[in-house]
């Protein structure tokens, strides 16, 4: 992981950039990162920080170092970066990938702009149906009403 501007990385292909909010990690991300490696040689994923998914959904789970050390853990992922909002233009302008990664389930993606005015890829992965944070959230509920 990088620690710094002082820190040497020999990066011979393209950099992608992704982010999660991360709350409750299951399958359907796993799979997007996984995708999103494949077309880059180094993946850095923006992790909402707590703050980031309190301002549109809810309080996390699952507190940030946590999630950041669990995306840490993954083979796919090269750094994991905090992410104070759901656009992530500022860490996009400050590390300057060459690709973004998101899944094809949103029409508006953030950072898109910036990254086509800058004559960067966006590549859209495939949304992994059937589950997600909001889904396990609500079936761990019915299960405790049971």
């Amino acid at each position: 992981m990088m620690e710094g501007l002082n820190d040497i990385i020999l990066i011979l292909g393209p950099v992608g950039y992704t982010f999660h909010a991360g709350d409750l990690f299951h399958i359907g991300q796993l799979h997007q990162l996984q995708k999103s490696r494949e077309y880059c040689d180094y993946l850095i994923v923006g992790l909402l920080t707590d703050q980031a998914i309190a301002s549109y959904k809810r309080i996390p789970v699952i507190p940030y170092p946590w999630r950041a050390e669990l995306y840490e853990a993954l083979d796919c992922v090269d750094e994991v970066v905090p992410q104070d909002s759901r656009d992530p233009t500022d860490n996009l302008k400050n590390l300057n990938p060459d690709i973004l990664f998101h899944g094809d389930d949103w029409g508006e993606i953030p950072g898109r702009e910036w990254m086509e005015a800058n004559g960067k890829k966006v590549i859209e992965t495939p949304y992994f149906h059937g589950i997600s944070t909001s889904s396990i959230i609500e079936r761990c509920q019915r299960y405790a009403d049971e």
